[in-house]
């Protein structure tokens, strides 16, 4: 069965992976539940979904239906509760996480982990920059935060470790094998000698490290009052 575990994320890592990886808006909104059933309305990009959810807890099994954009949008309005977030995807060896920037009902930053099986997401160790686990705690579920707000709110630490695992993650470097590039015989240059491929890697690393630690530093700065 399909699972998916939801850990917290601290603003300032979340606001670095904004920087690197951008992200897609994503407007949800929920319909109020019904003995047997929920269903929600969802518009990303210009793709619209009205999503049937039944409420066995034991099995809950969802159904997509694509809808034009504009159909989505006009149910939206019908909506008991909406949440607005900017998604982006990170790869984390052979899993990819899906980091949630809620803007609507307000700031928060989750981060989720889909598994085919339930064995896979409990072999799961989160790295470092991942922030507490919040997969049990319905409180954090979208339709919870569109129709009830905001849990309590619980701060995030950003640790060194945590800083350095997240760039490896963002630089592709999570410990797995990855494909080298092809390397092309090319004849010397007498203007500007060639740097070698893994200093050259190296060097822009140590470039991307230091702008994000400066980035990193000054969003964690007390603000001006």
């Amino acid at each position: 069965m399909r699972t998916t575990r939801v850990f917290l994320l601290a603003p300032a890592l979340a606001r670095l992976i904004e920087k690197e990886r951008g992200g897609q808006p994503v407007r949800q909104g929920f319909f109020p539940d019904r003995a047997d059933r929920s269903a929600h309305v969802q518009v990303a990009g210009e793709t619209g979904h009205l999503i049937l959810v039944s409420q066995s807890e034991a099995n809950p099994h969802e159904e997509p239906a694509e809808i034009a954009r504009s159909q989505a949008e006009a149910l939206l309005d019908l909506t008991a509760g909406q949440v607005e977030s900017l998604n982006a995807s990170v790869n984390i060896g052979s899993h990819t996480v899906v980091v949630q920037r809620f803007i609507t009902p307000a700031p928060l930053d989750l981060i989720s982990v889909a598994f085919k099986h339930d064995t896979l997401a409990r072999k799961f160790q989160p790295p470092a920059w991942f922030g507490p686990e919040v997969t049990s705690d319905p409180s954090y579920r979208p339709r919870a935060l569109a129709l009830a707000g905001l849990p309590s709110p619980s701060e995030v630490e950003v640790t060194d470790a945590a800083l350095h695992s997240l760039l490896d993650a963002l630089d592709n470097r999570t410990g797995e094998p990855q494909p080298q590039p092809s390397r092309v015989t090319r004849a010397p240059e007498i203007s500007e000698p060639a740097l070698d491929p893994e200093a050259e890697q190296d060097l822009d690393r140590l470039n991307i490290e230091d702008s994000v630690i400066r980035e990193l530093a000054h969003s964690l700065q007390p603000q001006a009052r």
